[in-house]
């Protein structure tokens, strides 16, 4: 679905968040350190992180006052152990998007990783249109005029990453990256070979080629 950035430095609590996102359906990387985390969210394009605060060589609260110092805009849910509301405000007034104390349930972070999703993209409700096509996020299902269509977790990835982004052009490489794994191999046609298998399931004439380009969903779907 999408492409997350998991920062805890506690192996257990990483292992378990990162399993419960990628059955869930996003593609997953973890780092436990402050400096590395920095470095990545600077530099790379993620839908959303998932930013513990006590980290080594780096705070939490300080990577993501650099982040929105160089506006960057990606969407993060702080994970803490750190529970008294003043820090939780400072977690806020730092720039993040929403917060979580721990201990938590795998479920609650779910849900509030797919809210922050959502509301960065525009759309306040777990359910997506266009058209005739209807995406349940919460229940990851998808229907054609009602009726559903079953998709593999790579063909639903790729086409709620196009839904949450329609109106402009996602190009290849960017689709990849929120659609693949780091450990799942493609070769320079296999995205093209996705793109077919998801249009051919839908039977609607949904995602448009922009070539040389990327790919579109059109802002307003007949």
């Amino acid at each position: 679905m999408t492409r997350v950035l998991v920062v805890e430095d506690d192996p257990r609590i990483a292992a378990d968040v990162q399993r419960a996102l990628a059955h869930a359906g996003y593609v997953v990387e973890v780092t436990g350190d402050g400096e590395n985390a920095w470095f990545r969210g600077d530099t790379e394009d993620y839908a959303a992180i998932v930013l513990d605060l006590g980290l080594p060589r780096m705070d939490g609260l300080a990577i993501l006052k650099r982040w929105r110092s160089s506006d960057r805009r990606t969407p993060v849910l702080i994970l803490t152990a750190r529970g008294s509301w003043a820090e939780r405000v400072d977690g806020i007034d730092a720039g993040a998007d929403d917060y979580l104390v721990k201990p938590f349930r795998m479920e609650e972070l779910l849900a509030r990783l797919r809210a922050i999703i959502r509301r960065s993209a525009g759309h306040a409700s777990s359910m997506i249109t266009a058209g005739e096509v209807t995406v349940d996020e919460r229940h990851k299902q998808v229907s054609v005029r009602g009726v559903p269509v079953t998709l593999s977790p790579l063909e639903y990835r790729l086409l709620v990453y196009l839904l949450l982004h329609r109106g402009r052009v996602v190009s290849q490489q960017e689709l990849a990256e929120h659609t693949y794994g780091p450990d799942e191999d493609h070769d320079s046609n296999a995205l093209e070979v996705l793109i077919g298998r998801v249009r051919r399931k839908l039977g609607t004439p949904l995602i448009e080629t922009r070539r040389g380009f990327g790919y579109f969903i059109p802002e307003r779907t007949a």
